[in-house]
């Protein structure tokens, strides 16, 4: 009888969670030319760089946490996604051009073309995204 219930639109499973909508949208960071492009967009708002690693288990852990901090108030925030591990080059520049010391995972927050926060790991998941912007 359950095999006739999926396919017909039966019951549904009670076990499986509604998703939550995410209000975090990924900007893909993938060339040296979109500094210059955060750099001139920090001047009108606060522009966060979130440094991952697909490799790194914390870093997996809190990409998923920072994704919770985000609310309907918040899906305005650019944030700009760097894989690590795929773009080193462009995260040597981050850290130069910002003035950071690399470490992963990291959340950089631009603000006229400088950095005015940055954290790292754990310290990710605590961000007050309402102070930042």
């Amino acid at each position: 009888m359950g095999i006739f219930d999926s396919i017909f639109g039966g019951k549904k499973d009670e076990t499986v969670k509604d998703e939550k909508k995410s209000y975090l949208h990924w900007i893909p960071l993938i060339s040296l030319e979109q500094l210059e492009v955060i750099k001139e967009q920090s001047k009108n708002e606060t522009i966060l760089i979130f440094k991952h690693s697909t490799r790194c288990g914390i870093s997996s852990m809190v990409i998923k946490k920072f994704d919770k901090l985000f609310k309907e108030e918040h899906q305005h925030i650019k944030v700009y996604y760097l894989d690590l591990l795929n773009y080193r080059n462009i995260s040597d520049e981050v850290g130069y051009t910002f003035q950071v010391m690399h470490q992963s995972p990291q959340l950089i927050a631009v603000k006229n073309g400088v950095s005015v926060q940055n954290s790292s790991h754990y310290d990710i998941t605590l961000t007050d995204l309402t102070t930042i912007i």
